[in-house]
């Protein structure tokens, strides 16, 4: 074990942030921190790292282990380069590799005594220089450089001229590069274009050191980590597993907590009409029995019912205008700025209720072209025609559509007036905003909110053709799982550029690969994407690259037709599972069955329980003639009379004594 965290305890003020949050890494094990935005993901990062205190508890390293740590800021100020940079995490090899070249001086002018001691010195000294793989430690740099995403002729570049994505790429780097025991990441991901991700995962799965990273990306966790540590309501919950492997353990445990639930209300509201029925009998017995029954269910302890999944709400919204079913059709489309050609020629179209990604490297165009689309951006040659009745919705990565001094529910409100409150408010609710979240101010919410509030205008305009620039970028797993299930009940098309992989996988129908100022086109989701992406390059390279590009991406798009063919004949061998029909519906006959004999059961139990009833009913209210005739002169004055009612009296407590045990039992059986 390199690293365990014991009860540690965080609040602020009266909020408690984590409570008693317990859990291990063992070395080399791979492991993920996730919850939603606000949960304390980042505060325990900072807790482990010494940087904030806890309040109560303990971190506990392995003797003499070394830790690395990623925060999602950096503020890298130096006046070096890229590589220059780097190189700071190698100063021991250098100086090591410095010392050696001065003793290799040295020993050209040495003999005797001197030269012997000289020798010795260099022997240890290159014994340790090879076993810091000193030999190597410049291809490691730029190794690990490109694969972040740097070219080599960025290699040159002053930290002081870097955007913060790059300054956090650099700070990566060299963190990945120092080999720590123990590396702590904070959403790694954030700046990294997909090819650098892929790269990410693959170092970080053969990495020999242990990992403990806190990302949104949940194709990188299923990539990478081992194990989840969830914290949910302050609390951490420990499974074994990938994120997808996580998922469907907490979503089985939920469903048992939440049926435990179900039946112990059942038995709870059950013992409760018991009770009453008891007292209302009105005999002392009964009153007793009723009484020792609160009892036994004051004692009960009772079962929490787990929180709703906001993200199980079903969000059918429905554009307001079918458009035509050619949608979108672009044509001999480029666009360069100055020397830097993003793309050239480019043709595609989208058809009605089609979800399209357009993926590609940093800098390739792709919001570019979503501008261009959306007419924010002139193209530099090309035509795009928009179908009939065909109406755009557009969302930015800036949200520049919100007004600061508006609350959530006036920004819903003022744009759609037809709403009422109960609309609104389920609709904010859909994402994640209830109570009293829905009066926040706009400019005093996070990123995440902000994306969250322009995805719910967006989802209720009148457009059918959504055309989206990063919608997963600061939302929250749980705030991606909605929009997930929006775009796919979604009856309008849509044309979004997205990293989020796992995403991708969810919604899209097809995707356009940005790349080498052309689109290739891949009809399926991302995991059909990396299936068929080896293919279509080896049908390029086949080919070769036309001047502008056409033969190219009419070769790339024969291809995937072809593979596409393929894949429908494949798919058409599960026909042969038809066979399995009649089977089925014989089950679903013998189960048709079993429903109908439960409930003759139950409704049996029920008239029964009802006969019972009206006969303890009828014998109480003898009883109660009996009293009331037990009390007249003419009767207690006559002896014979006297003992008779008597007897029946006592013949009808006996009844109802025996009727009412029968009863309590029948009231105990499962109805």
């Amino acid at each position: 074990m390199i690293l365990a965290c014991k009860n540690i305890t965080k609040s602020y003020g009266t909020d408690i942030i984590l409570n008693q949050v317990s859990f291990h890494v063992n070395e080399r094990e791979k492991a993920a921190i996730v919850g939603i935005n606000g949960a304390g993901k980042s505060t325990l990062l900072k807790i482990i790292m010494g940087e904030l205190p806890a309040d109560e508890g303990e971190v506990i390293l392995a003797k003499d282990a070394t830790i690395g740590y990623l925060a999602q800021h950096q503020e890298l100020s130096s006046e070096s380069t890229i590589y220059d940079e780097m190189l700071t995490v190698k100063a021991d090899v250098i100086r090591l590799e410095e010392n050696i070249r001065s003793l290799e001086q040295q020993m050209k002018e040495a003999d005797g005594e001197e030269l012997t001691r000289l020798l010795n010195t260099y022997t240890r000294l290159t014994h340790e220089f090879e076993h810091q793989n000193g030999y190597a430690y410049k291809s490691e740099v730029a190794g690990i450089l490109k694969g972040l995403g740097f070219t080599q002729e960025e290699f040159s570049k002053p930290i002081t001229t870097l955007s913060g994505g790059q300054k956090t790429r650099v700070a990566l780097g060299k963190l990945l590069l120092s080999t720590p025991d123990l590396i702590l990441l904070d959403e790694p991901t954030n700046h990294l274009d997909m090819e650098s991700i892929a790269w990410l995962e693959n170092f970080l799965v053969n990495y020999q050191g242990a990992v403990v990273v806190v990302a949104h990306d949940r194709y990188f966790l299923d990539k990478v980590v081992t194990k989840v540590v969830e914290l949910e309501g302050s609390k951490a919950v420990m499974y074994e597993g990938n994120y997808t492997a996580f998922a469907q353990k907490k979503e089985a445990q939920r469903e048992t907590v939440l049926r435990h639930y179900f039946n112990q209300q059942r038995e709870i509201k059950r013992q409760e009409e018991v009770i009453a029925k008891l007292r209302s009998f009105n005999r002392e017995k009964s009153i007793k029995r009723a009484e020792s029954r609160e009892k036994m269910l004051e004692k009960v302890e009772r079962i929490e019912k787990p929180a709703e999944i906001n993200s199980r709400m079903d969000i059918r919204l429905e554009p307001h205008v079918i458009s035509g079913n050619d949608v979108l059709t672009v044509r001999g489309l480029s666009k360069a700025f100055g020397t830097n050609r993003l793309f050239e020629d480019i043709s595609f179209e989208i058809k009605r209720e089609e979800k399209v990604a357009i993926i590609g490297n940093n800098g390739t165009g792709k919001t570019t072209l979503l501008k261009i689309i959306n007419g924010l951006e002139p193209a530099d040659a090309g035509e795009i025609r928009l179908g009939t009745r065909v109406r755009i919705g557009y969302y930015d990565q800036e949200h520049q559509v919100l007004d600061p001094k508006k609350t959530i529910f006036e920004e819903i409100q003022d744009e759609y007036p037809h709403m009422n409150d109960t609309a609104i408010r389920n609709t904010l609710a859909a994402f994640l905003f209830t109570n009293d979240d829905v009066f926040k101010l706009i400019g005093s919410i996070s990123g995440g909110e902000r994306g969250r509030v322009s995805l719910a205008k967006l989802m209720l305009s009148e457009a059918n053709l959504l055309i989206l620039d990063e919608p997963t970028n600061h939302l929250d797993i749980t705030s991606k799982e909605i929009l997930e299930n929006a775009i796919r009940s979604y009856t309008g098309t849509v044309l979004y550029v997205s990293h989020d992989r796992y995403f991708i996988n969810r919604t899209a129908t097809r995707i356009l690969d940005l790349t080498a100022h052309s689109l290739v086109n891949y009809i399926g989701n991302y995991d059909y994407y990396l299936e068929k992406k080896a293919d279509v390059e080896r049908a390029q390279l086949g080919i070769g690259t036309a001047p502008d590009g056409t033969a190219l991406l009419q070769a790339a798009d024969r291809n995937v037709r072809n593979l596409r063919i393929s894949q429908s004949a494949g798919s058409a061998q599960g026909m042969i599972w038809s066979v399995a029909k009649p089977q089925a519906q014989s089950e679903g006959k013998l189960m048709w069955q079993q429903q109908k004999e439960e409930q003759a059961r139950i409704r049996k139990h029920q008239n029964d329980l009802k006969k019972l009833e009206n006969e303890i009913q009828s014998l109480e209210a003898r009883n109660q003639e009996i009293d009331e005739e037990l009390t007249r002169e003419e009767v207690f004055t006559d002896p014979s009379r006297l003992m008779e009612l008597n007897q029946e009296k006592q013949k009808t407590e006996a009844r109802l004594e025996e009727l009412m045990e029968k009863w309590e039992e029948m009231a105990e059986q499962d109805s």
